[in-house]
C-alpha cells in the first residue's frame, strides 16, 4: 500500500500539482494507510466496498466539517482511479458507495471598512511596514491565493500596464489587474530592498529568503489578531472580499472567473450572494411601495 501511495504522489508532483494539493493528498492517504494497518487489512482487501465504507464512517466521526470529508473522499477516488489505470485493481469500488452531498457554504468576506482596518494595522508593524503594506494591498487588489502570492517574482509585476502575471492551479498562467495603490506600495517596498533583481522573489521573510505560503499565513494571522476584528479571518478572506466587492460594484461573472483563475463558472457563482444591507438598499430603490 505504501508503495502505491508513494508512486501516486510522485505522479501528482510530475504533473505539476500544487505543493498544497500534494500535501493534502499525502495526509489523507497516510490516514487511510494507518487505518488499514490498525485493522490488519491487506492492500488488495482495502478496496473492498465494506472496508472503504468503514473508513468513510471513521472519517465522518472524526471530522466535523462535511466538505473536508468530501475532499478526502475525492482523494481516495483519485487514488483508486490511479490504481485502476495501473492494473492494480480490476473494479471501481466507489461505484457501490454513495457520497454525502456537498455542504453549500457562503464565502466569508470582509466589509470595505474591515479591509481598511486590516491594512491600517499592517501599516503599524514597526519592522516590516513596507513589505506588509505591499503584501496586503496586492492580495486585496488582485484576489490571489496565498500560494500564488508566495510564488511571485519581481518580474511578474508589470508596473507599466498595472497587471500581475500569476501561475495558478494546474500551472496555468493568467493576468490580473492591480490597483495603483498596490503598485505604489510594491514600488515603496522594493525601494527598501538591497539591489533587487527581476528574478528574485517578490516577497522576502525576515531572513531574506522567499516568503512561503505558511509564512504569509503567519503574517496575516498576527495582523488580523492585532486589528481586533470581530470575526476569524484568513488569507482567503481577502480573496473572498475581493470577489464580493467587485461583483457588488458591477463586475461580471466571466471577468471575475478569469481574475480568480476558476476553471468552472459555477465555482465563481458562489460570489453572487450579496450582503443584507446591499439587498435592502436595492429593494428600497427598486420597489415602488418602499418609497411611500
Amino acid at each position: 500500500m505504501q508503495q502505491w501511495t508513494d508512486a501516486f504522489l510522485t505522479e501528482l508532483e510530475n504533473k505539476n500539482f500544487s505543493p498544497l494539493t500534494v500535501r493534502a493528498y499525502r495526509t489523507t492517504l497516510a490516514e487511510f494507510v494507518q487505518f488499514c494497518k490498525t485493522r490488519n487489512i491487506a492492500a488488495q482487501q482495502a478496496f473492498i466496498p465494506a472496508n472503504l465504507r468503514n473508513f468513510l464512517v471513521a472519517l465522518q466521526l472524526s471530522e466535523p466539517k462535511r466538505n473536508t470529508v468530501l475532499r478526502k473522499i475525492a482523494t481516495l477516488r483519485s487514488f483508486t482511479a490511479y490504481l485502476l489505470r495501473k492494473g492494480f485493481l480490476e473494479k471501481n469500488p466507489f461505484k457501490l458507495l454513495p457520497s454525502p452531498k456537498k455542504e453549500k457554504l457562503l464565502p466569508k468576506f470582509l466589509s470595505v471598512p474591515e479591509v481598511d482596518r486590516l491594512i491600517d494595522t499592517a501599516k503599524q508593524n514597526p519592522h516590516f511596514t513596507a513589505r506588509n503594506i505591499a503584501l496586503f494591498e496586492l492580495m486585496y487588489s488582485s484576489g490571489l491565493r496565498r500560494s500564488e502570492v508566495a510564488g511571485l517574482k519581481i518580474r511578474d509585476i508589470d508596473f507599466f500596464n498595472g497587471i500581475v502575471k500569476v501561475l495558478g492551479k494546474g500551472r496555468k498562467e493568467r493576468l490580473v489587474p492591480v490597483t495603483q495603490t498596490a503598485l505604489q506600495a510594491l514600488k515603496d517596498y522594493l525601494a527598501c530592498r538591497k539591489n533587487p533583481q527581476t528574478e528574485d522573489a517578490l516577497f522576502l521573510n525576515k531572513n531574506g529568503k522567499p516568503l512561503t505560503g505558511d509564512g504569509l499565513a503567519y503574517i496575516f494571522k498576527n495582523t488580523a489578531i492585532a486589528s481586533h476584528l470581530a470575526r476569524r479571518v484568513t488569507p482567503h478572506s481577502l480573496r473572498h472580499s475581493f470577489a464580493t466587492h467587485l461583483l457588488g460594484n458591477g463586475c461580471d461573472l466571466r471577468s471575475l472567473q478569469e481574475m480568480l483563475g476558476h476553471k468552472s463558472l459555477s465555482t465563481t457563482q458562489v460570489y453572487t450572494h450579496v450582503s443584507l444591507e446591499q439587498l435592502k438598499s436595492v429593494y428600497d430603490q427598486a420597489h415602488p411601495k418602499s418609497k411611500e
